[in-house]
């Protein structure tokens, strides 16, 4: 499922000082995978990078000089110029997309509301971290299972989890959700080139364009972008979508739609 596009990256406490580390963690999963960073300002690929607040960054995210080109749904132009911008087909973005949205294909369920998936397992695991006893919430709406019946819809029903969520502690609740077209997790609001969390939110719910250009900076800075360029769907969606990825067919459904797309 389209929530479980995690991908972290973190310079790990207590690395030893000449090398960066970045670690992988799946959401639902306690396996972690470490990939060694040449120190000196670039990684193994000859990448800048920069470390922000414990964070490993590279520096070569998409500029937003002018805010969005427009609102509305993403056009062939936006793809073009995004895939040329990072050097992949854009067909390549578009079957993300398929699989990331299925058949609606948007970002947006209402105006300025993009389509989201709150976490709860994510979000009891944030909330721990931050020392947060979830026992004293119990009536929140956020801890309780997901009522469509109540609220009218899937998203209306997630919006109001995450609002409940936001409550009880803002952070955790930002990085337990799922955010917009490519459903990105909100931790991952650095290496989307967003200077906040805030940020991220505001990006995401601006446009369809902001959801691609924060998609295109995930893809540079985590590495994500060689097995697009590649068309290594299993690796792509191993990394993207988790550890789980061959039993829900996401590397298949990609080589699907990407011959789709592409008409190959």
């Amino acid at each position: 499922m389209p929530r479980y596009s995690l991908l972290i990256a973190t310079a790990l406490a207590g690395a030893v000082a000449a090398t960066a580390q970045v670690g992988l963690r799946h959401a639902h999963s306690d396996t972690i995978f470490v990939m060694e960073r040449v120190p000196g300002g670039l990684d193994s690929l000859g990448r800048t990078f920069i470390i922000i607040e414990g964070d490993t960054l590279h520096t070569s995210f998409i500029p937003d000089p002018y805010g969005p080109k427009h609102t509305g749904p993403l056009t062939d132009e936006d793809y073009t110029d995004i895939a040329d911008y990072i050097g992949v087909e854009p067909a390549a973005i578009r079957a993300v997309v398929d699989i990331e949205t299925g058949r609606t294909r948007r970002g947006f369920h209402a105006e300025g509301k993009p389509v989201i998936n709150f976490d709860l397992s994510v979000f009891r695991r944030a909330a721990a971290r931050r020392g947060i006893k979830l026992s004293k919430h119990k009536s929140s709406p956020a801890l309780q299972p997901v009522n469509i019946r109540k609220y009218g819809s899937q998203q209306a029903a997630q919006q109001a989890r995450l609002d409940a969520a936001m409550a009880i502690d803002s952070i955790a609740a930002i990085e337990s959700t799922f955010w917009g077209m490519f459903q990105i997790g909100g931790f991952n609001y650095k290496l989307c080139g967003a200077e906040s969390r805030d940020e991220f939110i505001r990006l995401m719910s601006r446009s369809e364009y902001d959801q691609l250009r924060l998609f295109a900076n995930y893809l540079v800075n985590t590495g994500l972008l060689e097995h697009l360029k590649s068309k290594n769907w299993a690796a792509f969606a191993r990394r993207y979508n988790g550890p789980s990825y061959a039993a829900r067919g996401y590397h298949t459904r990609m080589a699907e739609a990407y011959c789709k797309h592409s008409g190959k």
